[in-house]
């Protein structure tokens, strides 16, 4: 007769069975007469606990399956054969009593002990630490806030747009941009935006988005920095300002709760106070950034009307409030040529940050788009950018402009904000920053 292979998730269905298990040793321990193995495969038991304990007592087993047992290094993967035992004492519920086990994969001499280890040893080994329960489940959440996106923007009938990675037309400043010669066609640049190309698409179809990576050049260190990350942006046709911010709280507040629904195991394993999350409900606070500058003044910043907020003056904006917050209209210099000019203050644009509570910075930044032509193009102009290469940008102004808006969620920031991760290199598989291009 033969053995039914089994995942982890799918051993409560086979309790008082034999079955086979193909997993890696997450830890071990063995007393000489009985050893103890730590099993994961990727998958969880029915509480999310993502580990079982695999019993190997010598009497049962023949000498193979002991020795086996004995040489199984951490993260040494392995072929198990053994009865499924309900258990309440076990994690999870369930436990392996082991007839015969095998390693297939040998791991002597692991990199990564149960001890302490520095950040850049990690981070060097970055393709063995993403096994580690705590990058598991912070990858876990990641997943869960992606299908949230998703869902969100499907339900409201918006469509997934692929825009361009590499582009002649820049969103922000030039000096922010990664560089490559395109062929005869002079330079090319990697996409730190696609907003410019849903802007086209939202002509077409409305409501649209596009999800994917982006990249920054800029040389900062600072833990909410990546020079590769990824981008939710959606475009709106017939949105203004305030419609723009009123879908950004929903979108926002679906994810929490998707967050909070589907990965209470894995905020569990990283030890996050939910308390934190649930507070983060409809309606977020408001500010316009005038009335920011002067609430941070008389915090004891030293911002000065016309400047961004930097992540000093972010953390102190929101260090006392349970829920994100806007800050609305900045100042024109302080932000991108495309943005609309506000009429009831030239000096200012109509656009939106939303920064997080617990000091996890900017999360969203959103505008109403300039849909006059002429303004448009003298704003090409002042920033002095090729009025060639946003020709055709320009013609959508042109063809039978609309008002619009849109507004750009950094997956890493929201993700790290979810987990309670403060250094955003953790929440990327493969972190890539001014100093480091492997693993």
């Amino acid at each position: 007769m033969s053995t039914t292979r089994s995942t982890i998730a799918e051993l409560s269905g086979h309790a008082g069975e034999e079955v086979e298990l193909l997993a890696w040793v997450r830890n071990f321990r063995s007393s000489g007469k009985i050893a103890f193995l730590i099993l994961r495969d990727g998958t969880s038991l029915p509480d999310g606990t993502p580990e079982v304990q695999a019993v190997v007592s010598r009497g049962d087993v023949d000498e193979e399956s002991w020795e086996a047992a004995n040489a199984a290094h951490y993260e040494a993967s392995v072929r198990v054969r053994g009865q499924v035992r309900a258990d309440a004492r076990a994690p999870g519920g369930y436990e392996l009593s082991v007839r015969e086990l095998r390693v297939l994969g040998p791991s002597a001499d692991y990199p990564i002990q149960p001890k302490e280890h520095g950040p850049e040893f990690l981070h060097d080994h970055r393709h063995l630490w993403l096994r580690h329960p705590r990058q598991v489940a912070i990858l876990r959440i990641r997943d869960e806030v992606e299908k949230a996106i998703r869902d969100f923007f499907y339900d409201r009938h918006f469509t997934l747009i692929d825009t361009p990675i590499l582009t002649g037309s820049i969103g922000e400043e030039a000096g922010e941009l990664f560089e490559t010669e395109y062929f005869d066609l002079g330079t090319a640049y990697l996409a730190q935006t696609g907003q410019l190309y849903v802007e086209a698409a939202a002509a077409a179809l409305g409501n649209v988005y596009c999800f994917g990576p982006t990249f920054r050049a800029e040389k900062s260190k600072t833990r909410r920095h990546l020079t590769e990350f990824w981008m939710v942006e959606p475009e709106m046709a017939w949105t203004d300002s305030e419609g723009n911010m009123a879908v950004q709280e929903a979108f926002v507040a679906f994810i929490v709760g998707r967050v909070l629904e589907r990965g209470r195991a894995e905020l569990d394993v990283l030890e996050r106070d939910v308390s934190k999350l649930e507070a983060v409900t409809p309606p977020f606070d408001r500010m316009s950034y005038t009335e920011t500058v002067e609430y941070l003044r008389g915090k004891g910043s030293a911002i000065t009307w016309g400047e961004d907020l930097g992540g000093e003056d972010q953390t102190l904006l929101t260090e006392d409030r349970p829920k994100p917050v806007f800050v609305y209209d900045f100042p024109k210099e302080a932000k991108a040529f495309y943005m609309k000019e506000n009429p009831e203050d030239p000096r200012t644009v109509k656009c939106d940050d939303l920064y997080a509570p617990e000091g996890f910075g900017e999360v969203i930044g959103g505008s109403q788009r300039e849909d006059d032509f002429d303004r448009l193009l003298a704003r090409i102009r002042e920033e002095g950018l090729p009025e060639e290469a946003y020709g055709w940008y320009l013609d959508l102004r042109r063809y039978g402009t609309f008002p619009h808006s849109g507004f750009g969620l950094g997956l890493e920031r929201t993700v790290g904000w979810m987990c309670g991760v403060p250094h955003i290199r953790e929440v990327i598989p493969f972190p890539r920053t001014i100093n480091r291009l492997t693993p």
